[in-house]
């Protein structure tokens, strides 16, 4: 009698096994870790969920296998996209947008940071990828048409792409792209614009942040059938999960939380974000110093959708933590108006407007951290953007209506934080 139909990815990270994710007929999952990444104390580091060496093996026995329905653990569910662009891919693949695995399948050659998922035949899928399931017919991955296929995080459409000679091309597996470029909306006017002006005054107030520019829409190929609106350029910045043609292992804190992306906006607070930076990364002093600064920028550009995903941890040498630089810094307010919260609560408020440098006191002694450099650094950013955004601004490609609006918001922010111009 016929088994349960079961086809597996093999998981790698640079270059050694991680383990395997199976997938099943009735959309059930199992992902496994391999007992010897598990017992190699020399592996690259997986997740901040499991940094400490001496209890990886331990604590991952304890989590893995795990099996899941329709949606992939959170570890690789975050590493593909939301909203328009997985739609997009779900109706290229005729699959369900919620059934992950096949999305795994399609994009599982250049993901995210530096995990890679393989096709097996089925015959060579070992036991340990399935669990505890009974009688199974072993079945090869569909992998047809897995060239130029790439997956970036997230809800806005955007593409991994190469710059050569001053054009831009989809990137693929054998190849991944160096450069996201996002294109315009069709539902909030100038983005590119606006994100573009925002990442530039974040880097002058001290935010690292990655290159960024503006690319004109005729130089971006190979694009597929999307509907774009009338305006002249995408925004484009530079991948720090991609070194000179290397990969650079990352994850967002939604995969270190293993929260699912429908649950960015609720399961962490920014306090618990900074400890786990505090306590983990390679230079923890530095990185929650910098992390200060963001939520500072934050508030004084009305980003409203600095969420889990929009933080992330990144892995230079494969082995140490550290904060990545800064990436979706928006004015969202320019498309809420009435928009004044953060996207998680921060010394117990999300109000924009009410916050003041004792609230930072407070996230910063909530989340047992050394307050004197923290302030150090939030009195030089606040210095900084005083001095140098009302004339950047003005000279910015930002709309006109978007700097005005920007203008107000800054009015109305605390006086600690108020910005003239």
């Amino acid at each position: 009698m016929a088994g349960e139909q079961v086809s597996a990815l093999r998981l790698m990270l640079h270059g050694q096994l991680v383990g395997y994710v199976a997938g099943y007929a009735h959309k059930r999952t199992v992902l496994s870790l391999a007992p010897s990444f598990a017992a190699d104390g020399s592996r690259p580091a997986l997740t901040l969920s499991l940094a400490n060496p001496d209890t990886f093996a331990a604590r991952a026995g304890k989590i893995f296998p795990v099996a899941t329905n329709m949606q992939l653990h959170p570890l690789l569910s975050n590493l593909l996209p939301e909203g328009a662009l997985r739609q997009l891919l779900a109706q290229r693949l005729k699959v369900h947008e919620h059934n992950e695995f096949p999305l795994l399948v399609h994009l599982g050659g250049d993901l995210p940071g530096a995990l890679i998922a393989e096709p097996i035949t089925g015959d060579s899928i070992p036991d340990l990828a399935f669990g505890d399931r009974g009688r199974l017919d072993r079945v090869a991955v569909n992998a047809v048409d897995r060239v130029a296929h790439f997956s970036l995080a997230g809800v806005q459409m955007k593409f991994s792409m190469h710059q050569r000679d001053g054009r831009y091309q989809l990137g693929d597996a054998a190849a991944p792209g160096d450069w996201i470029i996002k294109t315009p909306s069709t539902v909030h006017a100038h983005v590119p614009l606006n994100e573009y002006t925002c990442m530039q005054l974040a880097a002058l107030a001290g935010v690292d942040t990655p290159e960024v520019r503006l690319v004109e829409l005729g130089k971006l190929e190979r694009l597929p059938e999307i509907k774009l609106p009338d305006e002249g350029y995408a925004y484009g910045i530079r991948r720090f999960d991609r070194a000179e043609g290397r990969r650079v292992h990352a994850e967002d804190f939604a995969q270190v939380l293993f929260a699912y992306a429908a649950d960015k906006y609720q399961k962490a607070s920014y306090e618990q974000i900074a400890r786990l930076i505090y306590q983990n990364t390679y230079n923890g002093q530095r990185d929650v110093a910098q992390m200060a600064v963001r939520l500072l920028v934050n508030i004084l550009l009305g980003n409203g959708d600095a969420h889990l995903k929009n933080w992330s941890i990144l892995y230079p040498d494969g082995v140490n933590p550290v904060l990545s630089p800064a990436y979706d810094i928006l004015f969202t307010r320019a498309y809420i108006p009435d928009e004044q919260r953060f996207a998680l609560n921060m010394a117990q408020t999300k109000q924009w407007y009410e916050v003041s440098l004792e609230h930072f006191r407070r996230w910063a002694r909530r989340a047992d951290l050394p307050e004197s450099p923290i302030l150090y650094n939030l009195r030089a950013a606040i210095g900084k953007a005083r001095e140098l955004w009302p004339a950047a601004l003005r000279d910015s490609p930002m709309h006109e209506a978007h700097k005005a609006a920007l203008r107000e918001h800054w009015r109305a922010l605390h006086s600690d934080f108020r910005i003239e111009s």
